[in-house]
């Protein structure tokens, strides 16, 4: 899909080569996966020099509006980072939404009662970015699960410490490993920061570790790993997977290895960690799926250099995460009765989970997710089956956001809230909407 006609790129150089594209983005002139002229054609049509051209193409490259791919050319990114975030699903009155990957707000500790009890110290300029008190309690955890914690620091979020990693270690044009399918806003982000995409395929336990060897072999600098509650498949790393893996990374040491444990305190499962033995590495763990996702918090332990260089560039930006929002962090996480209510949601979260994958079993239709908040079903036609749901009164998410080809089409259901009852009605609608002449020959 070429550049329609009814928009024209107008530049007298490259800065305004790239306020040009950005403003047909903006705009919805331009949209994803459509192609730019090439950097030959663009400079005759307006009258640039080459050079020129590739200065602006390459500046657009660098924020993340436009990818280049051999044999394919320039195009407008997937997720161009200009304007909001994906919009949500229409929920229509009635439905049910299990689209939006949230956690129960009746498995989430009162926040209100929690403020009452935090203490909410004066911080001044100049004093340490991390509560001593949060970070002793962070590093507990983190080493009971086997992670090296000897440089730890705090973050706004699983996101913004991995942004922050990126940011220290690689530049635009790195290739980064990823799981396929995969988070969506990883992918937004790195392609936001002119990252290429190397797809790893998974199976229940999690990256392929010959498909990861492939990935480096072909330029990944960077690896990005979710230990368990993978979004959006569910896999789990157990011990013999993660082994595989370091095994393959030992044979890259300079890759930079980056564990996505943004399950944390909800993950109900052993974590198998893949950054023993990397020079280069970095594990966050955020607090929002078990305490609220409104608490942008993250921990983020890593080596000295990845630790220092995250510090510094929140030196540069907004300094330190509030440390009234640490002080309540900590006050929800050493709270025992907190504690109690999150092992009961791993139970609840765990029993909703089986339950769906139960009735879908028994219903002749396959799925995965074997920890976590979500449920994988493979379809044949994605927006044919979220259709066919929401006409009986279901919303769940289409897969393509979280797939990179060759990734086949699936559809993406949020257990946290569904009831037994409601998993049977569900697993009969999307077995019949699968396969419907299969329900006809079964009557």
């Amino acid at each position: 899909m070429a550049v329609p006609e009814q928009y024209r790129i107008r530049a007298a150089n490259a800065a305004q080569l790239v306020e040009s594209v950005e403003a047909g983005v903006a705009d919805g002139a331009l949209s994803p996966g459509q192609r730019l002229p090439s950097v030959r054609h663009l400079a005759l049509e307006l009258g640039l020099s080459p050079g020129t051209v590739a200065a602006g193409v390459a500046e657009l490259r660098r924020r993340g509006v436009v990818a280049t791919e051999p044999r394919r050319g320039t195009r407008i990114g997937s997720a161009p980072p200009l304007g909001g975030p994906r919009a949500p699903l229409p929920v229509p009155a009635g439905a049910r939404d299990l689209s939006r990957g949230n956690p129960d707000p009746a498995l989430l500790p009162d926040l209100g009662d929690a403020l009452s009890r935090a203490r909410a110290p004066m911080r001044l300029y100049g004093e340490p970015a991390v509560s001593a008190e949060l970070a002793a309690l962070a590093s507990r955890q983190l080493r009971a699960d086997g992670l090296p914690v000897d440089f730890l620091c705090v973050v706004s979020g699983a996101l913004d410490g991995i942004e922050r990693v990126l940011e220290a270690h690689l530049r635009p044009g790195d290739r980064v490993a990823v799981e396929n399918p995969g988070y969506a806003a990883l992918y937004d982000l790195l392609r936001a920061h002119g990252l290429l995409l190397e797809e790893v395929g998974l199976d229940q336990h999690g990256m392929r570790p010959a498909e990861l060897e492939r990935a480096l072999a072909r330029g990944a600098s960077a690896v990005v790993i979710t230990p368990r509650g993978q979004n959006p498949t569910g896999a789990l790393l157990d011990a013999r997977r993660a082994r595989e893996l370091r095994a393959v990374l030992a044979g890259a040491p300079r890759t930079l290895v980056i564990e996505d444990d943004h399950l944390g305190l909800l993950a109900g499962s052993r974590l198998h960690t893949t950054v023993t033995g990397m020079q280069r590495w970095a594990a966050t763990r955020s607090v929002s799926k078990a305490l609220g996702p409104d608490l942008r918090l993250a921990v983020l332990a890593g080596d000295a250099r990845t630790v220092a260089r995250v510090q510094g560039r929140q030196q540069c930006g907004p300094g330190w995460v509030s440390h009234i929002l640490q002080s309540l962090v900590l006050c929800l996480w050493s709270d025992a009765r907190v504690r109690r209510l999150v092992r009961r949601a791993n139970s609840v979260y765990a029993e909703r989970r089986g339950e769906l994958l139960r009735c879908l079993r028994a219903h002749g239709a396959s799925a995965s997710g074997s920890s976590g908040l979500n449920v994988w079903v493979p379809v044949a036609d994605e927006t044919g089956v979220v259709g066919a749901l929401l006409q009986r009164g279901w919303v769940v998410a289409p897969g393509a956001p979280y797939r990179l080809a060759p990734s086949p089409p699936a559809v993406r259901v949020t257990i946290s809230t569904l009831t037994a009852p409601e998993a049977e009605r569900l697993a009969a609608d999307l077995a019949e909407v699968i396969a419907p002449t299969r329900s006809a020959r079964s009557g």
